[in-house]
């Protein structure tokens, strides 16, 4: 009889199943973070690769740094005037 009237007032068995849980808890946590993380590498890895099949490897590219384009000249405009002599 001792024995299980101190098995009921041992409180060792609760923290195992608590731990138990939280352990569980973070467990489900991670493998909901992993699938996440795997969706969106894999939409990643496929986006890219269907943007480099797209890719024509013999078009010429721009130079480098930057787009190409033209370039303009600008000029000074200016005001001419007369000058004049007073008597």
């Amino acid at each position: 009889m001792k024995f299980i009237k101190n098995f009921r007032k041992d409180e060792d068995g609760a923290v195992t199943v608590d731990w138990v849980v939280l352990t569980a808890a973070v467990v489900g946590l991670a493998v909901a973070a992993y699938q996440s993380i795997e969706d969106g590498a894999t939409r990643l890895t496929d986006n890219t690769g269907a943007f480099l099949d797209t890719q024509d490897p013999n078009q010429d590219a721009p130079a480098a740094g930057g787009t190409t384009g033209t370039t303009g000249t600008t000029g000074t405009t200016g005001t001419t005037g007369t000058t004049g002599t007073t008597d």
